[in-house]
């Protein structure tokens, strides 16, 4: 188990490793393994980042995200700029369904609709992300109810089983009506990541609830 300190230098030396993170701009605390990321950079993406490289070192359980976006000068963009920029991208990426609604409101993007995978909104989110003058996205993307293969639970354990990651005998599954939840062990954020990947994976799903502990 590593200590505050020890986890905190960590993800600094992570965050100065990663050359999309705007490392001088941000600050990080630590305690009981939860990490705080705080400080202000030009834009959203470099927040998306400095998350995501938190989450990449082991012993971090969770992160609170605290950093500011302040657009850069020449960055700021209206709304309908923005709305009409990001209606062109997620037209063009090919993972994004046309279900997809967005609203724009201080720069802050909203995604509407009903998609069939999880995959699918994380493409629409990252799609967004990266456009200038994006302070924030919100995704209240929807799954669409389908129904679920009686042997779902089955295919899950089985993922987990491929996975060069988790560990399948420390995950225990369970399903109902589309919700699958994930309980038990695992030993860093990124097993954590990939066990809830291959429950998102399965047909039918419509909801991952995560009641994996990081030991």
């Amino acid at each position: 188990m590593k200590s505050d300190l020890q986890l905190r230098r960590d993800v600094l030396d992570e965050l100065a490793f990663d050359p999309s993170v705007a490392a001088e701009n941000i600050a990080v605390s630590a305690k009981d393994g939860v990490i705080t990321l705080s400080g202000i950079v030009p834009t959203y993406v470099d927040k998306y980042a400095a998350e995501k490289a938190a989450f990449h070192v082991s012993g971090v359980k969770a992160v609170a995200e605290e950093i500011e976006v302040k657009l850069a000068h020449g960055s700021s963009r209206t709304d309908q700029e923005i709305a009409k920029a990001a209606a062109d991208a997620l037209q063009w990426n090919v993972r994004v369904p046309s279900t997809v609604q967005i609203s724009v409101v201080d720069g802050v993007v909203i995604l509407r609709g009903e998609v069939d995978w999880q995959y699918q909104r994380d493409a629409a989110t990252s799609t967004v992300s990266y456009l200038t003058g994006v302070r924030q996205v919100k995704n209240h993307l929807a799954i669409h109810q389908r129904p679920q293969p009686d042997d779902v639970k089955q295919r899950i354990e089985q993922a987990l089983v491929r996975s060069a990651e988790a560990d399948a005998k420390q995950i225990r599954v369970s399903t109902q009506n589309g919700k699958v939840v994930l309980s038990g062990r695992v030993r860093s954020q990124a097993e954590l990541r990939d066990a809830k990947w291959a429950a998102w994976a399965a047909p039918g799903v419509m909801s991952v609830e995560s009641n994996l502990a990081i030991v």
